[in-house]
């Protein structure tokens, strides 16, 4: 089931961000950065977002297992916990966030992250040349729904 982040379940969503987040970034993060992603700073990240205006769904089974947010027609921040990846949870999310956009859905995506690229383009996504550098050698890449 996939329900809304609101103030009763935000610190599961933080959650679940926080170890999926360290879990992505750990191949090309520093050991302090990765470590100050804590469920805490991920809860405040979240509010940040939903205060301005960005809608945040968490996907539950037993327990909580997924984010995703949409704002607009621009998907973000979608995280499966790494133990319940390739189990196409990822997919509903993403299917979830693309029926609730706004226009055509877009996102970007750091361009060393293979596993999203993989799923997106498996779901219509393609390239649409837009680029944005966000750290020394290293890219975001925005796709968008063909």
């Amino acid at each position: 089931m996939i329900v809304k982040v609101d103030q009763t379940n935000i610190m599961e969503a933080a959650s679940v961000h926080s170890v999926s987040w360290q879990e992505s970034h750990s191949s090309f993060c520093t050991p302090e950065f990765i470590a100050l992603h804590t469920p805490e700073h991920q809860r405040i990240y979240l509010q940040n977002k939903i205060d301005n205006g960005s809608t945040v769904y968490m996907f539950v089974e037993k327990e909580p297992i997924g984010i995703v947010s949409v704002i607009g027609n621009l998907i973000e921040d979608l995280y499966v916990l790494p133990s319940h990846q390739n189990q196409g949870h990822g997919t509903q999310l993403l299917q979830f966030a693309m029926n609730h956009c706004d226009g055509i859905p877009t996102l970007w995506i750091l361009e060393n992250n293979m596993k999203a690229e993989k799923l997106y383009r498996k779901m219509g996504f393609k390239e649409t040349g837009r680029v944005n550098a966000v750290a020394s050698g290293l890219d975001e890449i925005e796709f968008a729904l063909a």
